[in-house]
C-alpha cells in the first residue's frame, strides 16, 4: 500500500510505543507473583506486539523500543505499584487518538486498530488485583485524619506556645495517640465488616500512613528556629502529600484528581485555620506565657 512519507512516520512512532510497551508488559508479568495478573500482563503483551505487526504491514519496517522507557516504567511499577505503574503508561498514551483520526483519512483501517486496542487493554486492565488498593479505604483514611487533626492541631500549638520544641512535642505525643487510636479503630471496623480485608493489615495500612504523615509536618519544627515559618513549611508539607497521594489514587483508581485534591485540601487547611485563631484565643484569655 502506497502511503506518504508523514504517514508512514507516525506509524513508525505508533510501532516503537506498542513495541516497547510489550516488552514492559512482558518483563512485568516475568516478575509477578500472582497467576491471575500475570495471565493479565501476558494478554496486553500479546496484544502489543499484535498491533505492532499490524502497523509493520503498512511501514514494512522494523523498529527498536525505547529502552529508556521500559526502564522507567517497571522502575516505577515496582516502587508505586502494578496497577499504577500500568495505567500511568497508558494514560500517557491518549493523545495518540489524535493521530489515528488523522492517519484514518489515508489507512481506514487504522481507527479500528486503535479502537480495539483501547477497548481491549482497558477491560484488562480492570481484571488487574492489587493488594495495596483494596487498602486504599484504610490509607485513606489514615492520611485524612493525620492531615486534618495534626494541621489543626500544630496551627493551634504555634500560636499558643510559640516555641518550635515544644510544638515538636506536643505534636509528636498527639500524633502518635492518635495513629495508634486510628490503627485500633480501623481494625475493630474491619473486624465487624464483611470483606476480604484482613483486619490486622487495615489496621496496618491506616496507622503507617497517620505516622509517616506526622513525621512529615512535625519535621519542620525539628530542623527550623521560627515557629510561624515551620508552621508554612508544614502547610505546604500538607499540601504536598495531599497532591501526591490523590494522583496516585487518581491514576490507579480512574478518579477526578481536581475534586479530590480541594475538597482534601479544603478541608486540611480550613481546620488549620481555624485551630489557629482559637489557639489566639485561649491563648489571651487563658493568659500563658511561654
Amino acid at each position: 500500500m502506497n502511503i506518504s512519507n508523514q504517514i508512514r512516520r507516525r506509524l513508525c512512532a505508533f510501532q516503537k510505543n506498542e513495541i516497547t510497551e510489550h516488552h514492559i508488559y512482558q518483563r512485568l508479568a516475568a516478575h509477578t507473583k500472582c497467576p491471575e495478573n500475570r495471565k493479565v500482563l501476558e494478554g496486553i503483551a500479546g496484544d502489543e506486539l499484535r498491533h505492532y505487526n499490524e502497523w509493520k504491514s503498512y511501514t514494512q519496517k522494523d523498529v527498536e523500543p525505547s529502552r529508556l522507557k521500559i526502564q522507567w516504567y517497571y522502575l516505577i511499577s515496582r516502587i508505586f505499584g502494578l496497577t499504577f505503574g500500568v495505567k500511568l503508561m497508558e494514560r500517557g498514551e491518549e493523545s495518540a487518538q489524535v493521530m489515528y483520526n488523522v492517519i484514518a483519512t489515508e489507512i481506514p483501517q487504522a481507527k479500528n486498530i486503535a479502537d480495539d486496542e483501547s477497548n481491549h487493554e482497558d477491560s484488562l486492565l480492570q481484571m488487574l488485583d492489587e493488594e495495596r488498593l483494596r487498602y486504599t479505604g484504610s490509607m485513606v483514611l489514615g492520611l485524612n485524619d493525620a492531615l486534618v487533626e495534626l494541621t489543626g492541631a500544630l496551627a493551634g500549638f504555634t500560636l499558643a506556645l510559640q516555641d518550635t520544641r515544644l510544638v515538636a512535642l506536643t505534636g509528636s505525643i498527639t500524633g502518635f495517640a492518635a495513629a495508634f487510636s486510628m490503627a485500633a479503630s480501623e481494625y475493630l471496623s474491619t473486624k465487624s465488616e464483611e470483606s476480604d480485608k484482613k483486619p490486622l493489615k487495615a489496621a496496618l495500612y491506616t496507622g503507617t500512613a497517620y505516622v509517616l504523615t506526622v513525621i512529615v509536618l512535625i519535621l519542620p519544627y525539628l530542623l527550623l528556629a521560627n515557629p510561624f515559618v515551620c508552621l508554612g513549611c508544614t502547610l505546604l508539607s500538607a499540601i504536598f502529600i495531599i497532591a501526591i497521594f490523590n494522583f496516585y489514587i487518581a491514576v490507579a483508581k480512574g478518579l477526578n484528581f481536581k475534586n479530590r485534591f480541594f475538597e482534601m485540601a479544603g478541608l486540611s487547611l480550613g481546620i488549620a485555620l481555624l485551630s489557629f485563631f482559637i489557639g489566639y484565643l485561649l491563648r489571651m484569655f487563658i493568659g500563658v506565657e511561654i
